[in-house]
C-alpha cells in the first residue's frame, strides 16, 4: 500500500509547545523498520492552483508568503516559518496522492494530514490548509474530466475533535457527505454542522463508541453512495490521550479501524486515510494506534488486490 510521508519539513516551534510534531517521524521510522505492506514515498507539495480550489486567494497568500497577522497564527497554534508553510503544501500533496493511489488500488495513506479545523479563509486548531477538502475537490475535477461524470465524495470523519472546517467547506454541497463522530464536549466548541453528525460523551468507552460507529456507518450507507472516501483516523479517541477525554482502548480502535475499512471495501469504494489528531500523554501509544491503523489499512488493501485479481 502506498503511504507518503512529509515529516522533513519540521515547525519552528518553542519549547514545551503542546503540538507533538514527532510523533510523525517516529511513525516514518517505524515502517522503516518494519515495512509490512507499505511503500512509502514522500509527498509533492500541494500547487497553488490545488490549494486554490478550496482556499481564498488573501488567505492562501498570507500563508505562503509569510504575512499571517499574529492574531492568525495565534488561531492555527503555529508560528510562521518558510518550513511550516512548506510542510502545509506537502500535507495537502500526500493527500492529494493517496486519494489518486486509493482510486487505482483502493486503498492508500497520507501519513499525517486529517487537518479539518482549516477553513477556506483561515486556519485553527493545528491546521493550515484542509487537506482531504483540497484534494476531494481535486479528484472531483480530474474525474470529471476523464469520466464526464460527478464524483461523489464521502469524509469519514473519526478524529476525537469536530471537523468542523471542513463541514463548513462543503456545507450545502451535495456531492460531499461529510460525517463526523466526536466528543461532544471537546473543541472545536462552536461546531460547524455536518450532514451527519455524532456527539459521544466524556469517558465514552469500546461498546458505546462501536455501537454508535456502526448505526452511523448504516446511516452513511442509506444517504450516500460514494466513488472514494476519505477516512481520518485519528489516534485521539485512545484512553491515553491528553486532548481526547474519550476512553477507547487499542483493541477498541483497532475494531474502528476494521468496521469503516470492512464497510469500504465491501461496497467497492477506494479510501485515502490520513492520521488525523493523536496527543498521547506517552506519545509512543499515539505511534502504536496509528501503526495499527497503517497496518490494518494495508491488510484493505491486499484484500482488494487479491479481489480484483480473482476477477479479472
Amino acid at each position: 500500500m502506498l503511504a507518503f510521508h512529509s515529516d522533513a519539513h519540521s515547525l519552528a516551534l518553542p519549547p514545551g509547545h503542546r503540538f507533538p510534531q514527532s510523533k510523525y517521524r517516529l511513525l516514518r521510522e517505524h515502517f522503516e523498520r518494519e515495512p509490512g505492506l507499505l511503500r512509502m514515498q514522500p509527498a509533492p507539495a500541494a500547487s497553488e492552483g490545488e490549494l486554490a480550489l478550496v482556499h481564498t486567494p488573501d488567505y492562501m497568500a498570507a500563508v505562503l508568503q509569510g504575512t499571517l497577522s499574529a492574531a492568525q497564527q495565534r488561531e492555527i497554534g503555529f508560528p510562521w516559518s518558510e518550513s511550516m508553510a512548506e510542510r502545509s503544501r506537502r500535507s495537502v500533496g500526500a493527500s492529494i496522492a493517496a486519494a489518486r493511489a486509493a482510486l487505482a488500488e483502493g486503498v492508500a495513506a497520507n501519513m499525517a494530514g486529517g487537518t479539518h479545523h482549516a477553513y477556506a479563509d483561515k486556519g485553527s486548531g493545528f491546521c493550515v490548509f484542509n487537506d482531504v477538502a483540497v484534494a476531494a475537490r481535486l479528484m472531483q475535477a480530474e474525474w470529471a474530466r476523464a469520466h464526464r461524470s460527478r464524483l461523489q465524495v464521502a469524509v469519514i470523519d473519526l478524529d476525537v475533535h469536530q471537523g468542523n472546517g471542513t463541514a463548513a467547506i462543503f456545507r450545502d454541497d451535495d456531492s460531499v457527505f461529510t460525517f463526523s463522530m466526536h466528543g461532544a464536549r471537546n473543541f472545536p466548541f462552536r461546531k460547524e454542522p455536518s450532514d451527519l453528525d455524532v456527539d459521544l460523551p466524556d469517558g465514552c468507552g469500546d461498546a458505546d463508541y462501536l455501537a454508535a460507529l456502526d448505526d452511523a456507518l448504516v446511516e452513511v450507507r442509506r444517504r450516500c453512495e460514494p466513488g472514494l472516501a476519505f477516512y481520518l483516523a485519528g489516534a485521539d479517541p485512545h484512553e491515553g490521550d491528553r486532548l481526547g477525554r474519550l476512553k477507547l482502548t487499542y483493541a477498541g480502535l483497532a475494531e474502528r479501524d476494521r468496521r469503516v475499512l470492512t464497510a469500504l471495501r465491501e461496497r467497492g469504494i477506494p479510501v485515502a486515510l490520513s492520521m488525523a489528531g493523536g496527543y498521547g500523554v506517552d506519545l509512543a501509544t499515539t505511534v502504536a494506534v496509528q501503526v495499527t491503523t497503517l497496518n490494518l489499512a494495508a491488510e484493505s488493501w491486499l484484500a482488494w488486490r487479491l479481489s480484483a485479481r480473482g476477477t479479472g
